[in-house]
């Protein structure tokens, strides 16, 4: 009787009757459809958290301003005082909520710079507006602008700064920080967002 060899696999290379050799580039083709089903959530779930902000952090908001963001939060991108990309925009993210905080050239009041990223989203506010507009004060008395919406995709609170008093306010950098959380879940979210736009400090006040 003649043996095919071709299709003989030797006992060594056996594990309950299957070829052990072929595990190794099955578990790859495996990993990678359960990353193209799954997507990036599974991936992001899988990697762990590396730039968690401490207690003394300080970001780098660009052209002297700081804020003080909450303790354990990711720093998805952006700066501390002192690092690399003093200036660039920020992100902040944990759990199911996210806060976002973006410099821009702006000759003009907090209010007339809200209107103008409400202008830019399409809208005259965001989509499910629920609330009016209110002002909220900073420790350094910069005065914002406070606009609240909610819809089934989530809550979001918008709020406009000019980062400077008195007399030179107008010609100042404005400041829009931007907080996304999932439906219902603002308030469980709140003291670190308050804490966080209060910390807001222009460099003028330094």
């Amino acid at each position: 009787m003649t043996v095919d060899t071709r299709e003989w696999v030797p006992v060594e290379h056996r594990r309950l009757g299957l070829d052990r050799r072929t595990f190794k580039p099955a578990l790859i083709v495996l990993a990678i459809a359960l990353l193209l089903i799954h997507g990036s959530q599974a991936l992001n779930a899988a990697i762990p958290w590396h730039n968690q902000t401490e207690a003394g952090d300080v970001l780098d908001l660009g052209g002297g301003a700081t804020a003080v963001p909450p303790v354990g939060w990711q720093l998805e991108s952006g700066a501390l005082v002192g690092g690399a990309g003093a200036g660039s925009p920020i992100l902040l993210a944990q759990g199911g909520a996210t806060i976002a905080l973006q410099g821009a050239s702006f000759s003009g009041s907090a209010a007339a710079f809200l209107d103008q990223v409400q202008r830019s989203e399409g809208s005259d506010g965001p989509a499910g507006l629920s609330g009016s507009r209110g002002t909220l004060t900073t420790g350094a008395g910069l005065v914002g602008v406070v606009q609240s919406s909610t819809s089934p995709h989530g809550d979001q609170l918008q709020a406009a700064f000019k980062l400077a008093t008195g007399p030179a306010v107008t010609a100042a950098p404005a400041l829009l920080v931007e907080v996304r959380t999932t439906p219902g879940q603002f308030e469980r979210y709140q003291p670190a967002v308050l804490a966080l736009v209060r910390s807001i400090t222009p460099a003028t006040s330094r």
